[in-house]
């Protein structure tokens, strides 16, 4: 399969090479003849613009030449008041029917009226017998030419109609239309089209460098005709190069001429013809190729990127397949390789699961044993607040059974109620021993902030009063309500506490203030005493495991290190500040329980 691929891509690569110039010769053809069906249409309606320009005036000789005021000036008793009665008809014509002339010929082609009589450049008086419209008309009865006026030296098409008259030597009437406005249209659409005569000389043109040039060298005829009928008169046609190439040929007056490329400047244009009737007039259409040659060129450029990314394709799925050729070699190899890492990582896994599993056992005794230890600092206070209501109950059950033997019932319910009050104030003690000892859950809850403030003064109450200090809570109502382990916070809260304790012990004035705040996200309870603080060389090593500055056998420096784990198993932090006027100041910040987040978003 390789070795297949491999000459599919060779084959790709010489095709590539092959496919712009059949895609340039492809897109050029195509885009050739889209700009020939655009010139046919030009053409199409460039004949109609023509025709209908001319059909304006088409019949107006004639029509002219029924009134009576023309007639009159037919023959030899024509009056001076006939021929300004005519003059001033004419003119009335020419400013309502818009022709740029109008004028009337004797049999011989002298001017005898003229819609331009008062003017310096009258028609009246000049001989036009050399034209071909004049002869035409006599000849014929109708006569047209396109040439520049010899007395106005404007160029216009000339429309002429014989008149007969009964009796009277026959009268010519001449329409002079101005074509112009057709020039300008071109000129200002920016179109190259232009119309030639039937020797091919251009008298109207969108590209005025065409005009009044030939279309292919005059021969000697046509010069001569030129000059005779000074069609032309004041241009100078020799002087002008011909615009069609020079081995090319006058258009025939077919219905559709050819289609020739032409060279204006450095621009290549496509030009195609057609003919007007009756005058043989060729129109000219022309447009340039640069688009096309462009866009042939873009379809070669896409036709050559094609084929390199075909041929890149294949390159690449020749290599791929040597490169899966290759894998495949390596692939027993690897698959043993995997086999043999997969097994240790098996049992690298089953050991970091086993390490991971000890090491949380160890962690939970640690917190256990911390506990202990905190209760073993309190031992001697609690032994005391046990052993005072036992001593009391041993005293009060004494009374109760003298006043039992003197049948004082009364004194004895008293006896027997306050010995119930010294054992459920033992059961108290017990029970929050009990709960703080025993090995709780770590799954988080919501949990009243106030009441483990509560739990924690109560623990440490008898330590606290062996000192005879009372811790002080500085708290506003209502209690808010925190995201933690509720046992586990009483831990690390007691652990604060009893450090305090320790702190003020021996202290004249002891004095301890538990100080709760809250803010948008957290709430901090602050454990703030008198005592000597921290030394400056110990505050960054106090969380440290097994760093104590006790005596030894005092403690193992585990609880503040415990505390801190604890804190920040609830999401929170335990900072250590000195304390306004001396003394040190514990900090516990933990998160705002879901209730009491959703109050305050909503409060908000």
């Amino acid at each position: 399969m390789t070795r297949t691929i491999g000459r599919m891509t060779i084959g790709m690569l010489i095709a590539t090479c092959i496919a712009p110039f059949v895609a340039y010769d492809l897109a050029n053809g195509v885009a050739v003849g889209s700009l020939e069906s655009q010139l046919q249409r030009s053409l199409v309606l460039t004949n109609r613009a023509i025709e209908t320009e001319i059909e304006r005036f088409r019949y107006l000789p004639k029509v002219v030449g029924e009134d009576a005021r023309i007639r009159a000036v037919a023959g030899p008793d024509r009056s001076d008041a006939s021929l300004a009665a005519a003059n001033r008809y004419l003119e009335t014509i020419v400013r309502e029917a818009g022709p740029a002339d109008l004028y009337v010929l004797d049999a011989q082609g002298i001017t005898l009226a003229a819609s331009n009589h008062a003017t310096p450049e009258s028609f009246v008086g000049h001989d036009y017998s050399f034209r071909p419209y004049f002869h035409n008309a006599i000849l014929k009865g109708e006569g047209r030419y396109y040439a520049i006026g010899v007395t106005t030296g404007k160029p216009g098409y000339f429309l002429a109609s014989r008149i007969d008259s009964a009796g009277k030597p026959p009268l010519v009437v001449v329409v002079k239309a101005d074509l112009s406005p057709l020039e300008l249209t071109w000129e200002a659409a920016g179109v190259q089209t232009a119309i030639a005569d039937q020797w091919g000389i251009v008298f109207l043109s969108g590209n005025p460098d065409w005009k009044y040039r030939p279309l292919v060298p005059l021969g000697a005829e046509a010069s001569g005709r030129l000059v005779a009928e000074r069609t032309y008169e004041g241009a100078d046609l020799a002087a002008r190069p011909p615009i069609l190439p020079d081995d090319a040929s006058l258009p025939s007056a077919a219905a559709e001429g050819p289609t020739l490329m032409l060279r204006e400047g450095k621009d290549r244009l496509l030009a195609r013809f057609s003919t007007v009737e009756p005058d043989g007039w060729r129109v000219l259409a022309a447009t340039s190729t640069a688009d096309t040659a462009k866009l042939a060129g873009f379809w070669a450029l896409a036709a050559l990127i094609a084929g390199l990314l075909a041929t890149g394709a294949l390159y690449f799925l020749h290599q791929r397949a040597q490169f899966i050729r290759m894998r495949l070699r390596q692939g027993q190899l690897l698959e043993r390789m995997v086999a043999e890492r997969t097994q240790d990582l098996a049992l690298e896994i089953d050991m970091h699961r086993k390490t991971e599993e000890e090491l949380r056992r160890t962690q939970e005794g640690l917190i256990h044993s911390a506990k202990m230890a905190a209760l073993g600092r309190m031992s001697t206070a609690i032994v005391h607040e046990v052993s005072q209501p036992l001593a009391a109950l041993d005293a009060t059950l004494a009374t109760a059974g003298v006043l039992a033997g003197k049948q004082a019932a009364e004194a004895t319910g008293e006896r027997i109620v306050d010995a119930r009050s010294l054992v459920k104030r033992m059961q108290r003690t017990v029970k929050h021993l009990k709960t703080f000892a025993r090995k709780d859950a770590s799954e988080l809850e919501d949990v009243s902030i106030d009441t483990v403030i509560r739990n924690v003064v109560e623990l440490a109450a008898p330590r606290a009063k062996t000192l005879c200090v009372t811790p002080a809570i500085d708290a506003e109502a209502p209690s808010p309500v925190v995201r933690a382990v509720a046992l586990k916070l009483e831990q690390a809260m007691l652990n604060l506490l009893l450090n305090a304790l320790d702190a003020v012990e021996g202290r004249p004035d002891p004095s301890i203030t538990i100080r709760r705040t809250q803010d948008e996200t957290c709430v901090a309870v602050a454990i703030v005493d008198n005592g000597s603080g921290i030394a400056p060389e110990h505050r960054g090593r106090i969380a440290e495991p097994f760093f104590t500055t006790k005596l030894t056998g005092e403690g193992l420096g585990l609880g503040l290190s415990i505390a801190t784990t604890i804190v920040r198993e609830c999401g929170g932090e335990i900072r250590f500040a000195e304390a306004p006027g001396g003394g040190t100041s514990a900090t516990i910040r933990v998160p705002l329980g879901k209730r009491d987040t959703g109050r305050l978003e909503a409060a908000q």
